[in-house]
């Protein structure tokens, strides 16, 4: 007790936060991996969705392999996952607290919004795709259209030095000019890899963030559309920022022709 005589204690959180932002080459390769193991699941799950399906046993689908495959994979000890489906209506609720799949029908031509956070070893994710089971109406052919251009002017926005919210600012105009601006009802994205979700983790992607770019950094990149009636839209992908740009760490069903079913 003697040696802390006079030692003023203070709150190691901000430290803890910028020690928890820029991941170490190794913690970035843990996250690489479990990004594979939960393509796979979504390799998996897209392949049995099909109109008649509930979301509950969509989400299933997805999951089941976050375990089955994930447990083993590249010497992974402990793998596993969340994941909600909402399709039609019900996912342009997908942006609120608790949104969570339904005991209900997925129908033809409905979006179905599938999100997942999953693990291995301690390491997460946070991914989303939302695929169309059928023939897409030319309303919906737009939405992805939009979605994408906002997700590749985030994309190109990223690099060290560059403010967070210039990221967000990016996306953000971009679905302002295809008229959907007003239906983007959260932030760009957020520090993924220590926790489930934490809107709070740096680096911090939305309009008043303070966060710059670092390399090591890993975040979501998520623009997304919500219309009451119509249903919701989001793409979900996780990121590292290089030296020279981003890494894109899921690069699959990345594409409108791979989302429609």
């Amino acid at each position: 007790m003697e040696l802390l005589e006079g030692a003023a204690l203070r709150p190691a959180s901000e430290l803890l936060a910028r020690l928890k932002a820029v991941l170490t080459p190794i913690e970035l390769d843990r996250v690489r991996r479990a990004c594979r193991i939960a393509e796979a699941a979504y390799e998996r799950g897209a392949s049995c969705l099909a109109a008649g399906l509930k979301e509950t046993e969509a989400a299933a689908a997805f999951r089941t392999p976050l375990v089955v495959t994930g447990t083993g994979f590249e010497g992974v000890r402990r793998a596993e996952g969340y994941v909600f489906c909402m399709a039609g209506a019900h996912s342009a609720q997908a942006y609120g607290a608790y949104a969570r799949s339904h005991a209900t029908e997925i129908e033809i031509a409905d979006f179905v919004l599938t999100h997942c956070n999953s693990h291995a070893d301690g390491y997460w994710t946070d991914i989303t795709r939302t695929y169309c089971i059928g023939p897409a109406m030319a309303e919906q052919h737009k939405a992805y259209g939009a979605i994408f251009a906002a997700r590749q002017a985030a994309l190109g926005a990223i690099r060290p030095g560059v403010k967070a919210a210039d990221v967000d600012r990016a996306a953000r105009a971009s679905l302002d000019g295809a008229g959907y601006g007003g239906h983007f009802k959260h932030a760009t994205g957020h520090g993924v890899g220590f926790a489930a979700i934490n809107h709070n983790a740096r680096p911090r992607l939305h309009p008043k963030s303070a966060d710059r770019l670092e390399s090591g950094m890993v975040f979501n990149v998520e623009p997304a559309v919500y219309i009451e009636g119509f249903g919701g839209l989001r793409h979900c992908d996780m990121v590292a920022v290089t030296e020279t740009g981003a890494e894109l760490l899921t690069p699959f069903h990345s594409h409108v022709e791979e989302l429609i079913r």
